[in-house]
């Protein structure tokens, strides 16, 4: 800029450049990352969305369901405070003392999760999913099933039981179960990622456990701490516990639940 003022014949220094640039307002600024959906339904599905959780009775709950995982068992870095000339450093090659998957679904209106481990991810897992929240919440109207648009979560196999035990619910004296799809390709919205990301942080990050089941001995301990706090303080229910979840637990369009350093 100095040099084409000076080439058009105005004298003027760097640091007098710099002042004008800064007085007129203008600063750097980094480019911030717009979270974007191609489902051509997407504003339509969040207002469902929206609408059943600003109408749930207290007889009624919504699951944000999804899987964390698969993730391997070994030693994890991270940030931690060392003494000093301490050495902190992990290997870059380990062997996997075995793999994890999460299955597990957050129900939003009392911030309590349900989870169990899985072989894999497919619509056999979800039913088990759907089987366990119908019994756990035996005694309401309805529950409503929120997940991302993987194929296993609105397969036909899956419809076909949901219809199956909803024919089944009155006479057995269950829930109806309902779903509400998130748009495809918003994961982001998923509010169950945040708190898998939270889990990260408290138990897998820094961890380097004996084996498979010590890692799940802690993972069922961080949920059954948080539903416990949550338990306690319903009416805190959102809050970031520990500070270790990634934003809190509510659905809403301009939370980015889905943190990518923490995917596993």
């Amino acid at each position: 800029m100095q040099r084409i003022l000076r080439e058009q014949g105005h004298s003027i220094s760097r640091d007098l450049i710099s002042t004008i640039i800064k007085g007129a307002g203008f600063k750097w600024r980094k480019a911030r990352i717009v979270l974007t959906s191609v489902d051509p339904d997407y504003q339509t599905k969040v207002e469902k969305i929206a609408k059943i959780l600003s109408e749930l009775k207290s007889d009624e709950a919504f699951f944000s369901i999804d899987e964390f995982g698969p993730f391997a068992v070994k030693r994890r870095g991270g940030r931690k405070r060392v003494a000093p000339r301490e050495d902190y450093a992990i290997p870059q090659r380990q062997r996997s003392k075995g793999s994890l998957i999460i299955t597990a679904g957050l129900e939003l209106s009392r911030n309590q999760v349900t989870h169990f481990y899985s072989d894999k991810k497919n619509t056999q897992e979800m039913i088990k999913l759907m089987d366990l929240l119908r019994a756990q919440y035996h005694n309401y109207s309805t529950i409503y099933l929120s997940w991302d648009a993987a194929s296993w979560h609105i397969s036909q196999d899956l419809a076909m039981h949901v219809k199956q035990r909803n024919d089944e619910a009155e006479a057995e004296g269950y829930p109806v179960v309902k779903t509400a799809p998130l748009p495809a390709g918003a994961q982001f919205l998923n509010v169950i990622e945040s708190v898998f990301s939270g889990m990260a942080r408290g138990i897998l990050h820094n961890s380097d456990y004996d084996s498979v089941e010590a890692a799940k001995d802690a993972i069922d301990r961080y949920y059954a701490e948080r539903n416990e706090y949550f338990q306690a303080h319903p009416k805190r229910a959102g809050h970031k516990i520990r500070g270790q979840e990634r934003v809190q637990s509510e659905f809403h369009e301009s939370n980015n639940c889905k943190d990518p350093l923490y995917c596993w």
